[in-house]
């Protein structure tokens, strides 16, 4: 985790979980501070990432500052590097 600004993004991931790592590498290369909520390892009990974002899957981001919910590592990196990266917010 970073510190840069405040923790509106949280992140909510799976210990080892390669995708979720994935988004954990581009949220510090950018320098975005977020918040790590670790779920359940079994899929049927993730009820945080159901409730937040519909989804029982990871990662899932929630983006306080943008009203941004949304699942997939693909889009979430495009989503970070579009709103985060350069020429971004």
């Amino acid at each position: 985790m970073t510190s840069t600004a405040s923790d509106s993004i949280t992140l909510y991931r799976l210990q080892g979980c390669p995708f979720c790592e994935r988004v954990v590498r581009v949220l510090d290369d950018l320098g975005v501070d977020y918040h790590s909520h670790f779920v359940e390892p079994l899929h049927s009990r993730r009820n945080a990432v159901k409730r937040a974002a519909g989804v029982r899957t990871v990662p899932v981001i929630v983006d306080e500052s943008t009203g941004v919910t949304m699942a997939e590592s693909e889009n979430i990196v495009a989503y970070l590097e579009r709103t985060y990266g350069e020429g971004g917010a």
